[in-house]
Order: C-alpha cells, then structure tokens, then sequence
C-alpha cells in the first residue's frame, strides 16, 4: 500500500486486544485509536501499545480510514450502522449480528454505501483449512466432510449459544467448500434456550454431505475437520495445524488367507502463520474474504440449527 491506513478498534475484550496487538506490528498500518466501553480497560491498552485512548465510537471513528469492531455480538448492528456513515472500510467479528433478519438490513446498508465489510471467520486463514481446500479440489470426489468443535463454556461468552458463538466458524467452512446446503438435520442438548450442545447434518447441492458438532459441556478443545473422498481420507488439526492423508495402497490376497488391505500415510507440511495475521491483510489489502453475504448464509443456518434442536 502506498500509505498507511488510519486504523481504530472498537472492543477490547481478549478478540479486541488480539487485533491490537497484531494491527500494532502490521506495516500499511496505523493504529490511531481504541475505544472499550470499559475506560480504564481502554486506557490501559492504549499505553500498552502506544495509540490513543478515546472516550466514544464516535470520536475513535471521526479520526480513522477503518475499523475493527470486535464488541460484545448484541452491540454489532448499532456499531456498523455508526460506522458506515464515517468511513469506508470496516470489520466486524463474528458473528455479524445475532439474526438473519439484522445482518440481512447490514448487508444491505453496507451494499447500498458502496463499503468493504469483512466479518471475522478466521478459521479461513488457518493455514491448515488452506492446505486442507487444496486436497479437496485436487481428491477424485469429496464424499463428506466431519466438523468437530469444542470448548470449555468460557466466562467471556454470556450473549450466544454453542451454535453461534463455535458452530457458526465450521457452518462457514461447510458453505465455504462445499456449497449451498438444501437439507438440515439436527439435535442438541439445551438448558432452557441456551444450547451447549449441538450436532447437525447438511446435504450440499452439489450431493457433498457435512456433518458438524459443537459443544461447551466438557472442558476439552478440539478443532479438527476430516475428509471422506473417494481416493483418500484426510484428518485436519486446526488447533495442531497438521494434516494427515491415508490412501489406500494395495489389497493383498493370498490362497487360503482372507485379504489385507495396506495403506500409505502422508504427512502434509503446514507453513507456520498466523491465522489473525493473514486475516488482518486481507482486510486492510482489500483482498477477498468472508463478507455480509457469507455472515448472513451463517447467521440463517445457525437459527435453523437452533430452530431444530430446541423443538425436541
């Protein structure tokens, strides 16, 4: 870029101070100001990385080209809706809003101002989802894939369920590599209207199925995606970063002996990156990358998905 762009952010919870810190070191990057409806919080990050600490959107947004929004998801739509009329670019995490109905009005709004809206499905930029998509463009046929996702519940996450606060990121990659989905399934184990568990089944238009669960019941993280196709099987740590692929490689069969079937094992290399990185590039470079159509595609799933399991 020929110039650096005048960069704020808004939210400063652990997300919010993640982009401050990376957006701190980025070159073409200038990080003007930060604002948290926590002032002390503001200030405190403010000194940490050198920039100013401001006492509303409105004046963090009065002095920048862009903006991170990375605020509690209930506070997403008055934020954008603010920003649209300041500047030209802006990023929200995910997801957009909490309903079809109030990203759809964004996705409108931003359409209609001629603005970038990037949202934050950063699972795209991990660099094993990437190598990941090369494997499936290159496999014979993609049969299915499998999304596992948990998490302990964590204190920061008090707005949204397990389906839109971790389901929505392996939603997006199911719609992201295999298309439009044209049957849901799914279940789940709710407390009231708040679902910690969830599993759903989608069919693809293009015949591809995906299988995803997400939970916040037991205290272990997983990230992981595996690969059904028709001439191997790939296993995706998204957390490890490191991909395996089993092919099968010959099937033996002697007089007398029941047959053996051996497979190959190989280990694909994951260059080290970090995903918040790439996905700051991308944004600031004008590259592209999840946008207000993709977060409404997510948002519409999620409430089919929560529509289905509370109905049980």
């Amino acid at each position: 870029m020929s110039s650096a762009t005048r960069i704020g952010i808004i939210g400063l919870g652990r997300m919010g101070q993640n982009h401050t810190r990376v957006l701190s070191t980025m070159k073409g990057a200038e990080l003007v100001a930060v604002f948290d409806v926590d002032a002390a919080r503001t200030r405190e990050v403010a000194a940490r990385y050198a920039t100013e600490a401001v006492g509303s959107a409105e004046e963090l947004l009065d002095s920048v080209d862009a903006v991170i929004i990375a605020s509690p998801t209930t506070s997403h739509a008055d934020y954008v809706s603010m920003a649209a009329d300041r500047v030209r670019k802006i990023f929200v995490e995910k997801p957009l809003t909490d309903a079809s109905r109030s990203s759809r009005q964004l996705a409108q709004l931003v359409e209609d101002k001629g603005i970038r809206l990037q949202v934050g499905f950063i699972e795209r930029f991990n660099p094993a989802l990437t190598q990941l998509s090369d494997l499936l463009q290159s496999s014979e046929q993609v049969i299915s894939l499998d999304f596992f996702r948990t998490n302990r519940v964590s204190e920061r996450i008090t707005d949204v369920d397990v389906v839109t606060d971790l389901m929505i990121h392996d939603l997006d990659l199911a719609l992201h590599l295999n298309g439009p989905v044209t049957e849901t399934i799914a279940d789940g184990v709710a407390r009231g209207s708040m679902i910690d568990f969830a599993n759903a089944t989608l069919r693809h238009r293009n015949g591809r199925v995906s299988r995803i669960q997400a939970s916040r019941i037991t205290d272990r993280k997983a990230r992981r995606v595996e690969a059904t196709c028709s001439d191997c099987f790939v296993e995706c740590d998204l957390l490890r970063r490191e991909i395996t692929v089993s092919r099968r490689a010959e099937v033996v069969q002697k007089p007398g002996m029941p047959y053996r079937i051996t497979t190959i094992e190989e280990r694909i290399e994951v260059p080290p990156q970090e995903a918040l990185l790439a996905e700051q590039r991308a944004f600031l470079e004008n590259e592209t990358g999840p946008g207000a159509d993709d977060a409404v595609n997510a948002i519409e799933l999620c409430e089919t998905i929560r529509e289905l399991v509370l109905a049980k």
